[in-house]
């Protein structure tokens, strides 16, 4: 069984093939998908999916920092509200974007901390992303998160420094395709000796990150290609497929597990 820790579920591509897609991953035994949310209408797309699936799906409440920005003024009261969903297992995807800067740095800083809040108020998981922003990052969690709040470092991508900075905070790390690329694998192969394996889960970030190598070529990627990523991690961990797909779903199992909510 596996367990798919990061699906975009409401892209619009995904959704015009949802029932598709859903009995797809059911076929390839990815049993649970966790959808991740990135604004407040997005989390709200979630929650009826969650509704519609709900022995399949779980989700995060969030805002990315690409979409800071333009977050409302009450986006904390309402990511709050939203989190009372009993399908919400992490407050996410936030962090920081200092590669693309779609929003100014202040807004990404200040929306984010105000999750890192969030998450350390109700007893919830952080689902991170970071991209170029490392220390800065680094700096706002000692900062503000509480050391009971689990941390996941949402499409690990970086090598052995950046592995072992996020390692050290107790981070959590999700592997996804991109570690089927040998066009730009080196840094994420070689950091792989040092991966906590009981910190470890497996997202396929779709329909985003598809797998290459995959014939013929899917269109888009997708959660019934989890076991693809797990095929690929499992050798370069040289252990078998089925053990890495028990431990990833245990893993999962067990970050996401319930937590008691603050009122």
């Amino acid at each position: 069984m596996w367990f798919d820790a990061g699906v975009n579920l409401t892209n619009k591509r995904l959704l015009k093939d949802l029932d598709g897609v859903m009995l797809r991953a059911q076929q390839a035994e990815v049993r649970k998908q966790l959808i991740i949310s990135t604004s407040i209408d997005e989390a709200e797309q979630a929650i009826k999916l969650c509704q519609q699936f709900p022995e399949q799906l779980v989700m995060t409440v969030g805002i990315h920092p690409h979409d800071a920005g333009e977050a409302p003024t009450d986006y904390k009261q309402k990511l709050k509200e939203l989190a009372q969903h009993p399908g919400v297992v992490a407050i996410g995807e936030c962090g920081l974007d200092f590669n693309r800067n779609y929003s100014p740095r202040p807004e990404q800083e200040a929306v984010f901390v105000a999750q890192i809040e969030l998450a350390n108020e109700l007893n919830l998981p952080l689902y991170l992303h970071e991209r170029d922003a490392i220390d800065r990052q680094i700096e706002l969690l000692n900062q503000y998160c509480a050391d009971n709040t689990l941390c996941l470092t949402h499409c690990f991508t970086g090598g052995a420094d950046e592995l072992k900075r996020y390692a050290k905070r107790g981070h959590w790390f999700g592997i996804t395709g991109w570690l089927c690329d040998d066009r730009r694998n080196q840094e994420l192969v070689a950091a792989l000796p040092n991966l906590p394996l009981d910190r470890l889960v497996l997202e396929t970030d779709a329909p985003f990150l598809l797998p290459r190598g995959i014939k013929p070529r899917p269109k888009m990627n997708e959660p019934a290609l989890l076991p693809v990523i797990g095929e690929t991690l499992a050798k370069h961990l040289q252990i078998s497929t089925q053990k890495l797909a028990e431990l990833t779903y245990a893993n999962t199992e067990r970050f996401f597990g319930p937590g008691e909510q603050s009122d």
